[in-house]
């Protein structure tokens, strides 16, 4: 064994005699501190989520927490080969990952927004996909505030929620809920994260202050793979010719380019784009979805590659010009691409007022108007004999109140949607209470047409004589227009679309130039002399006819019903029949109190009667709180379709159409009566029927009678905005929008 001298002398030490001491404490040591430094080392990634696809974890891009600091978190999915995640805009198909965090503790904070890296383009199968491979991560910047006892000590927990699909011949949705405990400085930092935006990317990083998380690397790469803002000019022109416009541009620099935009069903993904260069130019030639509506202004990123393979992605807005953009290079004002993009709105708002009022026009024909239209028929019979300002005023009134319906329902609509709700056309009915209202509604007017009772202009406990004004008109169209938007008519879908998708004041003229259509049939028969001529004269017979058409009001309300009965189940029933029965009683206590004011004059018992009347209406509208929250369990199948029919899926449609085979879309909902009567006319027959099974079709349906986002989706990314909407696609080729009104040859054409 060696031996150690001591130097100032004396006899020598033997070297096991220190080593062998100090190597079982430092062992001792280790063992001691072994769970701190696995807890340290941990401390800025969660517990992974394993699956056969992939590995999930949560990260930051530090171990400490500080208040008033932004902290770099982000989904790490470590992919497994030939597996794949989604962009922002997935593509023809899939879906984008979805990732909430929230801070507690000592800190807190909320973070939704995924900063997306530039994603890699996947083709296969006729279909391309907006992607990621390997091992990516999706990042957000989480802002920390607190703590509120003024006390930064201690630890901060955050926790998130993912859902994410992972794709290869098939595909999976997948989610994890995550967890990372941080440490917290006492004292508040200024700092920049390391997610920082294209513009700060000299800023500071973690590294560089030393407080660096062992995953700090990956927040860096993703940052440098974001797009960066464009310094270039971009337009793009109504046949699709993408440019851009600056110097620094030139076939050298730009060997290479590609476009990939920021949502779905605006242009043919797949489609080659052309690419064209000169100096101080290139351009792109992009192909539009036929039959889409063209966005105001075309968003994404465009790819730059030069001769060397170096890629540059850059982030445009294109506004859409109304022709090739012009030659005046990257020193035009800003406000020449805003004034292209205004005259290109103009053409635009007036072909969409034009659909908008064809589509409420042609709604007079749809089902759903008949009960009401019924109601009108009768107002223009009793008006005969009138004096024409009668006519004009009560047509006048039928018109203000349509038109202020759909006012009101466009602005709900506008509304909702600023606020990131998925409401569509028709979605109101959606509501089973909203349903129920309407159904007791409609029972309410067909008591009213049998005689059970007048609606009378007095005071309470008043003898009144029955007067029809022009609040009876405008309530008659408000009316037309809540029961006609479970029908959608052709040209509505395209004008709702670009309401919803245009700005605020262009979509309440849309919805308004709507309303106009529905009311013009009227405002012509009453204010046009010719017409005003033949309209029938009053007699005995409108007694009999003011009957007959309480029985359309009182079989839509059976309808409704039956609507209602689909969203909450059968428990629904007794609470929605209970409520009819209580209108009745009301409708006759009110009728009693009025024949006898009419015999006797006002009187204790005529008020009686009307406050009796008015306290089961309250009883009845009280058991409206009672429907059931719980939506029901799926209970269609008296059509002929809906045994084969296949549940619609984002998930399986992309399954099927990666495999090749032809898939019928049909979205549809219980209280579209233009969707049932399509089934009924068209998709039940034989022929069509026969056709789907000799060709293989897997006939899919949507169904809209409850909320789903996932349908609300599939209808905005085809440019719809209600129901109902049929798509076809053919084996490996884009979806092919067939008309809302089918008929037999129109679904045998389109599958041909």
């Amino acid at each position: 064994m060696t031996c150690m001298a001591r130097p100032w002398g004396g006899r020598q030490i033997p070297l096991s005699f220190m080593v062998v001491p100090m190597l079982r404490s430092l062992a001792l040591l280790v063992f001691v501190l072994a769970p701190f430094l696995g807890h340290a080392a941990r401390a800025a990634e969660s517990l992974p989520v394993i699956t056969a696809h992939d590995t999930a974890t949560l990260v930051t891009d530090r171990d400490r927490a500080s208040p008033g600091e932004t902290l770099g978190v982000g989904l790490r999915l470590q992919l497994k080969p030939g597996w794949h995640t989604y962009w922002l805009n997935p593509g023809d198909a899939g879906e984008a990952p979805r990732l909430e965090t929230d801070a507690a503790g000592a800190l807190t904070g909320q973070a939704s927004r995924i900063l997306f890296p530039t994603p890699v383009r996947i083709s296969e199968g006729g279909l391309m996909s907006y992607a990621y491979t390997g091992d990516v991560l999706l990042p957000q910047e989480l802002h920390l505030s607190g703590p509120a006892s003024g006390d930064a000590s201690g630890h901060v927990t955050l926790k998130a929620h993912a859902e994410w699909l992972v794709c290869a011949a098939t595909c999976v949705p997948e989610h994890g809920d995550f967890t990372v405990t941080l440490p917290v400085d006492r004292a508040p930092v200024s700092n920049v994260s390391a997610n920082q935006g294209p513009r700060d990317r000299a800023s500071p990083s973690p590294a560089m202050r030393g407080d660096a998380s062992p995953q700090a690397g990956l927040f860096h790469d993703a940052l440098q793979a974001r797009p960066v803002p464009s310094p270039f000019r971009a337009s793009v022109s109504p046949d699709g010719v993408l440019e851009l416009e600056g110097q620094g541009l030139s076939p050298r620099s730009v060997h290479k380019a590609w476009f990939m935009p920021s949502a779905s069903g605006v242009i043919d993904q797949v489609a080659p784009q052309k690419l064209a260069t000169a100096p101080g130019r290139i351009s792109l030639d992009l192909r539009w979805v036929e039959g889409a509506e063209k966005p105001h202004d075309l968003s994404g990123i465009v790819v730059l590659q030069d001769d060397a393979g170096q890629q540059t992605p850059l982030w445009i807005d294109a506004p859409l010009s109304a022709g090739s953009a012009g030659a005046g290079g990257s020193g035009a004002a800003p406000v020449d691409a805003q004034d292209a993009a205004h005259e290109a709105l103009a053409p635009s708002l007036l072909r969409m007022l034009v659909f908008a009022f064809a589509g409420g026009l042609i709604l007079n024909l749809m089902p759903c108007v008949f009960p009401v239209l019924a109601m009108k028929a009768f107002s223009l019979a009793r008006l005969g004999g009138s004096a024409r300002r009668a006519q004009i005023g009560s047509a006048l009134a039928y018109t203000l109140g349509v038109m202020g319906s759909f006012a009101a329902l466009g602005a709900a609509m506008i509304v909702l949607r600023g606020v990131g709700s998925a409401a569509g056309w028709g979605f109101q009915f959606q509501s089973p209470v909203f349903v129920i209202g309407v159904a007791w509604l409609l029972v309410a007017m067909a008591l009213n047409l049998l005689g059970v009772f007048e609606v009378t202009s007095g005071r309470l406990g008043q003898d009144v004589v029955p007067r029809h004004g022009p609040w009876g008109d405008m309530l008659t169209g408000l009316l037309a227009v809540i029961v006609a938007t479970p029908c959608t008519a052709p040209f509505m879908g395209a004008a709702i679309a670009g309401a919803l998708g245009g700005p605020a004041w262009s979509g309440m003229i849309i919805f308004i130039a709507m309303g106009l259509g529905l009311a013009a049939p009227y405002l012509a028969i009453a204010t046009i002399p010719v017409l005003a001529r033949h309209m029938p004269k009053p007699g005995a017979w409108m007694a009999v006819l003011k009957q007959a058409l309480a029985f359309p009001l009182l079989a839509t309300s059976v309808w409704l019903l039956w609507v209602a009965c689909i969203q909450r189940g059968a428990m629904i029933v007794p609470i929605a029949l209970g409520g009819a029965v209580g209108i009745g009683l009301a409708g006759w206590l009110f009728g009693l109190a009025q024949r006898r004011a009419m015999i006797a004059g006002g009187s204790a018992a005529v008020t009686t009667g009307r406050i009796l009347s008015v306290l089961v209406l309250v009883l009845v509208g009280a058991a409206l709180w009672q429907v059931p929250q719980e939506v029901a369990p799926p209970m269609r199948g008296g059509d002929g379709t809906a045994e084969k029919a296949v549940p619609y899926s984002p998930e399986k449609l992309t399954a099927l159409r990666k495999e090749g085979k032809p898939v019928f879309i049909d979205m549809t909902a219980a209280w579209c009566i233009t969707c049932m009567v399509n089934e009924r006319v068209a998709l039940q027959k034989a022929p069509v029927q026969k056709a789907f099974a000799e060709k293989g079709i897997v006939y899919m349906k949507g169904d809209w009678t409850n909320r789903d986002p996932s349908i609300s989706a599939f209808l905005r990314d085809h440019g719809r905005d209600g129901v109902p909407l049929y798509v076809y696609y053919a084996p490996h080729r884009d979806g092919a929008i067939l008309p809302q009104i089918l008929t037999v040859s129109t679904v045998l054409d389109a599958i041909r």
